[in-house]
């Protein structure tokens, strides 16, 4: 998670620096997103047939494998020979993170007791972003301090001396794979979990779409004056705001169960605090995408207000993200978690493709104002998809 935050801020202020558009910057992580819709989708059959240990050092292989690669750029190189060659090394790094991911969530559900399986599962959440918060921070300093290459060469050593140390040390009891598991199994006939993947998927694209690509190139045009800097500043500055924005939401994260008081609550009435906190969550970016709009040109003080905004928007989508990680596994069993999680992952990993492509777009067409409003549009929409659960699961 660390080098997966760092990668991104590499990749999206190198390449904003050499002239690409904000639309063209979004093309760069689309490949990584597409390439997690289908890690996500498959690797819960990987895992359920090979074993969650071999998804877990596959992961850990292809980022350090993808770091590698990366560190070859040649800046000689036309545009398209660029975007094309970091398209395809992010996508692998994509299923890397993929692939980690999915193999610590489902264990989880194997190893945590299941009366505490909400605290454990915020535990572990809200830990791995933060983490990767702290990652995007160290992807602008080692940017502004040591430059692209060097940047991603340490990276990947460390990654490989952690994963030399992860062989030596991965706990017995996860589930080493399994005979006769059909392709077939990976698409979930549950439709409460399906309908929880679809508030999943508009939930993430909501955040994806203003975090991604708008965010960052808009901070980029208030702190710096083009020289080298002005750029530095703006790095920090970008990178500090994204690094505590998602430590913070991950704290939050791993708070929400007490918080919530998860211990005394059924799932049904859990549903109903996630249709309760995504409610709260449509005002967020519907106020702020007003309020920009008609205020004047980019300043350090609209950004203030900017910046408070958005801490609102992570403390409740934190709130409503925990909530979904915790029902997911509450609505899976033992025998398909991989591929349930897989599947969940997979809309997750859907809805930040669409957020990513629509962040270079809307800001290109409208600026931050309709990167805002079309977050509050799809959280809308994952609403709507909460309350059709609450009525399913009624039902059921």
């Amino acid at each position: 998670m660390l080098t997966d935050g760092a990668l991104r801020m590499l990749v999206l202020l190198h390449f904003h620096i050499l002239g690409f558009t904000p639309i063209q910057l979004a093309y760069l992580f689309v490949i990584y997103e597409i390439a997690g819709i289908a890690t996500n989708l498959y690797a819960g059959w990987i895992a359920a047939r090979f074993g969650l240990p071999t998804t877990l050092y596959a992961g850990l292989l292809f980022q350090v494998l993808a770091l590698l690669a990366l560190a070859q750029l040649d800046p000689t190189w036309s545009i398209t020979a660029s975007v094309v060659f970091v398209m395809t090394l992010q996508g692998l790094s994509g299923v890397a993170k993929d692939l980690t991911k999915m193999s610590a969530k489902s264990a989880v559900k194997i190893l945590a007791p299941s009366e505490g399986l909400f605290r454990w599962v915020a535990i572990l959440t809200g830990s791995k972003n933060s983490v990767k918060g702290a990652g995007f921070l160290l992807g602008t300093l080692l940017l502004g301090i040591f430059g692209f290459a060097p940047s991603l060469l340490a990276m990947a050593a460390i990654l490989f001396l952690i994963l030399i140390g992860i062989l030596f040390t991965m706990p017995t009891g996860l589930p080493v794979g399994r005979k006769g598991v059909n392709l077939s199994e990976i698409f979930s006939k549950n439709q409460k979990i399906n309908l929880l993947s679809v508030a999943r998927l508009f939930l993430f694209g909501a955040r994806d779409v203003w975090f991604v690509v708008g965010i960052p190139i808009y901070f980029y045009a208030v702190f710096s004056d083009g020289s080298d800097e002005g750029n530095r500043t703006a790095f920090f500055v970008i990178g500090a705001f994204m690094a505590l924005w998602t430590i913070s939401y991950g704290i939050i994260q791993g708070c929400a169960p007490h918080f919530l008081k998860a211990q005394s609550r059924t799932d049904a009435q859990m549903l109903i605090q996630a249709k309760r906190w995504v409610s709260f969550l449509v005002y967020v970016p519907a106020l702020l995408a007003i309020f920009v709009w008609f205020s004047s040109e980019p300043s350090k003080a609209l950004t203030a207000i900017i910046i408070l905004g958005l801490i609102v928007f992570g403390i409740i989508f934190a709130v409503n993200s925990s909530l979904h990680s915790f029902l997911i596994l509450s609505f899976t069993n033992t025998d398909r978690v991989t591929m349930d999680v897989g599947f969940y992952y997979m809309a997750n990993a859907a809805g930040r493709l669409v957020g990513t492509i629509l962040s270079g777009l809307t800001y290109q067409l409208g600026g931050l104002p309709l990167c805002l409003c079309t977050a509050a549009i799809m959280i809308a929409f994952s609403l709507l998809a909460t309350s059709k659960l609450i009525k399913r699961t009624t039902i059921a």
